[in-house]
């Protein structure tokens, strides 16, 4: 049977629609268990959040749904992530796979041998159960225990590199509230938090989930997603997408070989280039999720830009320029002259930006 074949114009256009980005989602919720995590730092997550809502509220989505339980953060990849409780440990113990903990180079600097783990993580999982509570509850507790009493600084200053694979082990969350102090809590705190599953049934539904939200995509960006960004190992990456191999399907791309999943496939090829322009905060998920050496969305003139975290217009899914606000005036970078087209489109979204900012932004020139 030959591969059904798509443009990348009609894929991008679908993956468009598949983030939440054409016709708009119903919560918050539901956007971040589609893309998976969002960054926080450097990014602008409610901004990310509420551009893909269908009706997004006032500035304050994200707060208002940590606030409520309903999504978390804490570290993941290499800085803290949002994510929704029901999928996070999904990422958490593929995190953890790699068991750094129970390096040499740790074991010797922390004198904490791998054995230690399962009584300090007890002693951890007390202190947070009644939170938020800042590190330095932690600490106090840790001061009073023999055992582990020399730990106690590195939670009093925080360590954050420490505090990671209490995170990645399902002990830890950060507190909900974005602007304030460093405060820990339990992740049972929030709702839908299911602990952490089995390893490979968690690797294979990452996989699958990583299709369904940026395919058409390769195995390489799979890697990308769950090895670079997780240290989830190449062999155990592969081993799950043997795994799920009989869910996807050939899929040619302007010649190029990639795969989709096979429930998606008719909704793909049904699918049109949007004509859309698109503003998203730096670091986005439209970008970070395949990667900025993934040409179909970055062009290699934009890579350092969006390695360096600057906001993209994005045109029919392609990063085309980039974007920043000062004093209510609208600075943009355009790899290229706009079209008449293109410009008529960027000038609905300066539209949309102005509404969720909730004041008027005035583009420059």
């Amino acid at each position: 049977m030959p591969r059904p074949k798509v443009t990348r114009a009609q894929a991008l256009a679908w993956r468009l629609r598949r983030q939440h980005l054409l016709d708009g989602a119903a919560d918050p919720v539901e956007v971040v268990r589609t893309l998976g995590m969002l960054a926080i730092f450097g990014s602008d997550p409610d901004l990310a959040v509420r551009r893909r809502l269908a009706s997004p509220g006032p500035p304050g989505e994200v707060q208002r749904a940590l606030d409520e339980g309903r999504l978390l953060r804490t570290w993941a990849r290499g800085a803290v992530s949002l994510m929704e409780p029901a999928t996070a440990g999904r990422f958490l113990v593929i995190r953890a796979a790699g068991r750094q903990w129970a390096r040499k180079s740790w074991v010797e600097f922390y004198d904490l041998q791998p054995d230690d783990w399962p009584d300090l993580r007890e002693i951890v999982r007390d202190v947070v159960a009644d939170g938020p509570v800042p590190p330095q509850a932690v600490a106090d507790e840790l001061a009073r225990s023999r055992r582990f009493a020399h730990l106690a600084p590195q939670f009093a200053e925080p360590n954050i590199t420490l505090l990671k694979p209490f995170s990645w082990q399902g002990d830890i969350v950060l507190g909900p509230d974005l602007d304030g102090p460093m405060l820990l809590q339990s992740p049972e705190a929030t709702r839908g938090w299911r602990g952490l599953p089995d390893l490979d049934e968690a690797g294979r539904a990452a996989v699958l989930d990583y299709f369904a939200a940026y395919g058409p995509a390769t195995r390489a960006d799979v890697h990308h997603w769950l090895g670079d960004g997780l240290s989830a190992g190449r062999s155990r990456v592969e081993r799950w997408l043997d795994d799920v191999t009989d869910r996807l399907v050939e899929i040619d791309v302007d010649g190029e070989k990639v795969w989709h999943p096979g429930d998606l496939v008719d909704q793909l090829l049904e699918t049109e280039p949007a004509g859309r322009v698109v503003m998203l905060p730096g670091k986005d998920a439209w970008v970070f999720g395949p990667g900025t050496k993934h040409t179909w969305v970055v062009p290699p003139a934009t890579r350092q830009d969006m390695t360096r975290g600057a906001a993209p217009i994005v045109v029919d899914g392609v990063v085309s320029g980039t974007w920043r606000v000062r004093d209510d005036t609208l600075h943009t970078a355009w790899l290229d002259e706009p079209s008449a087209t293109v410009a008529k489109a960027y000038d609905a979204e300066v539209a949309r930006l102005s509404a969720l900012a909730g004041h008027e932004l005035t583009p420059s020139g």
